[in-house]
């Protein structure tokens, strides 16, 4: 299994409508790496849902559950999205702040890649994350 992180501004598509939405599609990519990340993404994986511009927090966790295809919203073959579903809100949700403050996620693409909207993370990252995630 491999590990996540998506970016979302939640004026256009929050984690909340993504609930209710119960599934969608990643769309939008127009990022050569970032459209590599989603060619990566397998069935199963885990994805950290992260509020970029407002919040700039980490909320909840996505599962994909349809690998890479077409990007129904463009006719050019670049581009790549992948489904997603809800898989579980965090109980309580990670800061950018926070993230920026633990050392041991220094490396993490959220802070050295910042404008990068899908990205890889580690399972220790991940694992971490989810604890902060516990014990706010």
């Amino acid at each position: 299994m491999n590990y996540w992180l998506v970016k979302s501004e939640p004026f256009k598509y929050s984690w909340e409508q993504f609930t209710k939405d119960k599934r969608t599609f990643w769309d939008g990519v127009r990022n050569y790496q970032a459209r590599n990340n989603l060619r990566a993404m397998k069935k199963g994986d885990l994805v950290m849902w992260y509020h970029s511009n407002e919040g700039k927090e980490i909320v909840g966790i996505a599962k994909v559950v349809k690998e890479s295809y077409q990007d129904p919203t463009t006719s050019d073959t670049n581009w790549v999205v992948v489904d997603l579903s809800p898989f579980k809100s965090l109980k309580k949700a990670v800061t950018l702040e926070q993230i920026k403050a633990e050392p041991r996620l220094q490396q993490i693409g959220l802070i050295k890649q910042g404008r990068l909207s899908v990205m890889p993370l580690t399972v220790d990252e991940f694992d971490l994350i989810l604890a902060m995630s516990e014990t706010k």
